[in-house]
């Protein structure tokens, strides 16, 4: 039996990095893939996605242009297959680095399905290997159910979505989570008639009620949504009739987008002599990734504990480096909860979600940003910002919001999670003028009335002016 220091199963995000951290310590490694090189993300997940967003709002913008006294915007079109030619382009650049894995580790990589035969084991193209130490990070796929695959190719997913040379000109979208929300709209942008549907009543993954009633409205001026029930598809002649709790549309094709599932199956976990949960999935310490008390380790998408890339490269850095050899340490923290969805308005969390806090314990406060200046300037103004702090300590604990530029205020607001900055310390720092950013301070002043004014200085208690055009 062919025998290895550490064995990693997967080389995506999870796995490149907890590879990473293995050969700090050993070059007895070997890396098993089954599939493309490429990663999820760089493939189908992150970067085609954003790449599809901003050509759909960089069409979607003419709207606003007459607004600003520019003419000719109705003469304006967007060439579908050459703005899908232009995701594959950068998609294959973005590709090219994680593609060359095998190549650079030369023996050290093997393509092909790996399955676990024990807690130190697996079998790969039928041969079984040995190692001291496990790490598995198999990655996720777009779930689609059974019976949908009698529509064949009409059914799309992320891994298909963007291999199409056009698209039609109906497509329903399933799944109004954050992979849902920010395709649908592109979509719709781009000139295709969309309509989304969700069994629950709920967008984006958005937690906060408020935030809900404040980014809903904005999506439904441009997109038809069905949600509260699941939906139904059959065939309507060449069309696919989609039903739900609020009426039907008929379809040329179907975006699947209803999350993803953990690449789990037949990979063996029930070998390992632990408790299985209903998905077939162990219970793992988010803060080793170790499975019970055992040498393997499960990191990324597949444990299911944040499917984010920032996470799973964590993941995989927290895998390698307790699986390394002679690895110290019980265990490595973890940063502060942060999601970003690409809409418009960006849709963003940061720290526990609001149904997860101490209501008397915690102070919240607002900003509506449908009046904030800069973003009046822009027309892009509209959306809710929120943020909660400990009432005695005045230390923010999480935020989310619906608002231009979400991507950057959320890693402000991340700063000051981690850092455990009390709403008077990020009141003393600077705010320039005009920024988005002043509408953070709006809701922070506003907050710091309901919070101890602990920490921060002189300044933090610097009040509003009272007019639009001096806050």
């Amino acid at each position: 039996m062919k025998e290895v220091d550490t064995i990693i199963v997967g080389a995506g995000t999870a796995g490149l990095s907890a590879l990473r951290e293995v050969r700090r310590a050993t070059d007895d490694v070997l890396l098993v893939n089954d599939g493309h090189w490429g990663t999820t993300c760089a493939m189908a997940g992150c970067m085609p996605s954003k790449a599809l967003i901003e050509a759909a709002n960089a069409f979607h913008r003419r709207h606003a242009l007459a607004a600003f006294g520019i003419t000719g915007a109705e003469a304006l079109g967007a060439d579908v297959p050459a703005v899908l030619a232009r995701v594959r382009a950068l998609r294959d650049g973005f590709v090219e680095g994680p593609a060359s894995t095998p190549r650079q580790l030369g023996e050290r990589a093997l393509s092909g399905r790996a399955r676990l035969s024990g807690p130190g084991r697996i079998a790969v193209n039928g041969e079984e290997i040995a190692a001291r130490a496990i790490i598995l990070a198999p990655g996720s796929r777009p779930i689609v159910p059974g019976p949908w695959r009698g529509f064949g190719a009409r059914i799309l997913t992320t891994d298909s979505l963007f291999d199409q040379a056009d698209l039609p000109r109906r497509i329903a979208v399933i799944g109004m989570g954050a992979i849902g929300i920010e395709l649908a709209q592109a979509l719709a942008r781009l000139g295709i008639a969309v309509a989304g549907f969700d069994a629950i009543d709920g967008l984006a993954g958005i937690d906060d009620p408020r935030v809900l009633a404040a980014f809903r409205p904005l999506i439904e001026a441009e997109i038809a949504l069905h949600l509260g029930a699941a939906a139904e598809l059959e065939e309507a002649g060449d069309a696919i009739r989609v039903s739900g709790a609020t009426g039907a549309f008929e379809a040329d094709a179907v975006l699947a987008a209803m999350g993803r599932r953990p690449n789990v199956d037949d990979l063996g976990l029930e070998t390992l002599g632990v408790p299985l949960d209903d998905d077939g999935l162990p219970e793992v310490d988010p803060a080793t990734l170790r499975i019970g008390d055992l040498p393997v380790f499960l990191a990324g998408d597949a444990n299911g504990y944040r499917p984010l890339l920032h996470e799973a490269a964590d993941e995989g850095f927290i895998a390698g480096r307790m699986a390394a050899p002679q690895a110290g340490g019980d265990s490595l923290c973890r940063r502060t909860p942060l999601a970003i969805v690409f809409s418009s308005p960006q849709v963003a969390r940061v720290g526990p979600p609001l149904s997860e806090l101490d209501g008397e314990a915690i102070a919240s406060a607002s900003a509506d940003f449908s009046s904030q200046a800069r973003a009046r300037m822009a027309q892009r103004a509209g959306g809710m910002l929120r943020i909660h702090a400990e009432r005695a300590s005045g230390r923010i604990v999480a935020a989310e919001m619906c608002v231009p530029a979400a991507e950057h205020l959320a890693h402000l607001l991340a700063l000051a999670v981690e850092r455990g900055m009390t709403v008077a310390d990020v009141l003393a720092t600077p705010f320039y003028h005009p920024v988005l950013e002043e509408g953070l301070r709006s809701a922070l002043r506003r907050l710091s009335r309901e919070v101890s004014g602990e920490g921060g200085s002189d300044l933090s208690s610097c009040a509003e002016i009272g007019h639009d055009a001096l806050d």
